[in-house]
């Protein structure tokens, strides 16, 4: 299935409700996918403001100053910080192009629920509506017991406590999308 985002990468979502889980499993299945050599960007989707920087860094204190961007780095990791100011949501494709140079075999991204991408959909009964399975554009959906609608023929129903299930999902994905995984 082709994303309605133009990318040289394959751009998964990875969509349910807050409460679910996304983060839990993300962090189970990452260093998995990892170890089948994919190297996997993440881009996660927060409904509230957030800082990454502390006060009293110099960081801190030349972004307040007006920097913008504010890149900060070091021999371990480097941040860019970016103030958005009047921005409603997030721009998924300005995101991604961000990846870009990064050459990802795969970027998933967390939450973005109404973005026309690719998705595997974390259900748990009880929270949310549960029409979130039902979507044009899942792909996959991971739940514990049925799911809570008839899903498509060309959907997955995977549980979502088998992390090892999940996980050769989500290969199996990437390599439909015409990429070679290495084991």
């Amino acid at each position: 299935m082709k994303t309605s985002i133009d990318s040289p990468f394959p751009v998964l979502g990875v969509a349910a409700w807050s409460g679910t889980g996304k983060t839990t499993l993300l962090a189970q299945v990452l260093p998995r996918l990892r170890a089948h050599g994919l190297e996997v960007g993440v881009i996660k989707h927060a409904h509230h403001s957030f800082d990454i920087d502390k006060p009293g860094k110099d960081s801190y204190q030349l972004r307040q100053a007006g920097a913008a961007p504010m890149l900060i780095a070091s021999r371990q990791r480097f941040a860019l910080m970016q103030e958005t100011p009047g921005q409603a949501e997030p721009d998924l494709s300005k995101l991604l192009a961000m990846m870009v140079p990064h050459q990802p075999d795969l970027v998933i991204v967390e939450g973005f629920k109404a973005w026309p991408i690719p998705k595997l959909v974390l259900y748990r009964e009880g929270i949310g509506d549960p029409s979130i399975v039902s979507n044009e554009w899942v792909q996959a959906v991971a739940t514990i017991g049925p799911a809570p609608l008839a899903l498509s023929a060309t959907v997955a129903h995977l549980n979502l406590d088998d992390i090892e299930a999940v996980t050769q999902w989500v290969i199996s994905w990437v390599n439909d999308q015409s990429r070679t995984v290495v084991f």
